[in-house]
């Protein structure tokens, strides 16, 4: 019995270490500073729950001893269980939440860039390799991007259909690639398939975020307003063009 005691023990050990490690990287790699922002405050509260989980056991410990003149052996060992196992469960959940598509654009700047960065990241690891790179660079470029919105009147006109842009249509292509079957994605269209005009699309978004960052930088609001009309902006050939991402038509 002591033996399996302790190899229970172990296993918790480890998987409570594990969680900690995962949570201090983040879960998955970060593309940006917000995104990694939001990580930290999610696992400090974590750490919180698990430093008052340890409190609360070691004063309940401490009453006990006093009742009992001591909980021996067997209550050490007890309570060094129920120490590694809040660790694992406190360290392991609540999960972080991938932010709900429609929520992306909520809140202020900050705000809409880590939780736009956090949904593109939670897509990442499914969508092609040249699409990947595209998304470590916006995730880079929207770090940018938000300092540059966050010395502006929210109320700006420009500011609106940038954040237009980030928190809608940007998430809206990737969320249409997604939505086309995976054996469909390769089949052309008009001489590109699903995967190329995704790349194709997140190529324009990034240069299209990039001159953006560029104009705020210089203070050109007027410029800003007037160039392109982020809000009738569609990645294709014209504005309003229809759906972000075509799907090839079943034979």
């Amino acid at each position: 019995m002591p033996s399996s005691s302790a190899h229970e023990s172990d296993r918790i050990i480890a998987s409570a270490r594990q969680s900690l490690a995962n949570n201090r990287a983040g879960g998955r790699r970060s593309i940006g500073r917000r995104s990694a922002e939001m990580k930290r405050q999610h696992f400090a509260r974590k750490a919180a729950r698990m430093a008052m989980a340890v409190a609360v056991l070691l004063a309940g410990a401490m009453v006990a001893g006093l009742v009992l003149d001591g909980i021996g052996l067997t209550g050490v060992m007890v309570l060094g269980l129920a120490i590694v196992a809040a660790l694992w469960f406190f360290g392991t959940y609540p999960k972080m939440k991938v932010p709900d598509l429609a929520a992306l654009n909520t809140g202020d700047v900050r705000t809409m860039v880590g939780r736009t960065e956090l949904w593109l990241e939670a897509q990442r690891p499914a969508l092609p390799a040249p699409a990947v790179q595209l998304v470590d660079r916006i995730g880079v470029q929207l770090d940018g991007l938000g300092v540059q919105l966050e010395g502006l009147d929210p109320s700006e006109p420009a500011v609106g259909e940038v954040r237009k842009l980030v928190g809608e249509h940007l998430p809206g292509m990737v969320e249409s690639w997604r939505k086309i079957p995976a054996h469909l994605r390769r089949e052309e269209r008009g001489g590109r398939n699903a995967d190329q005009q995704l790349a194709d699309g997140l190529g324009k978004i990034s240069a299209e975020i990039d001159a953006i960052t560029r104009q705020l930088a210089a203070g050109d609001l007027d410029a800003l307003a007037v160039r392109g009309r982020f809000l009738e902006y569609r990645y294709g050939d014209g504005p309003e063009a229809a759906p972000l991402i075509e799907a090839p038509k079943a034979p």
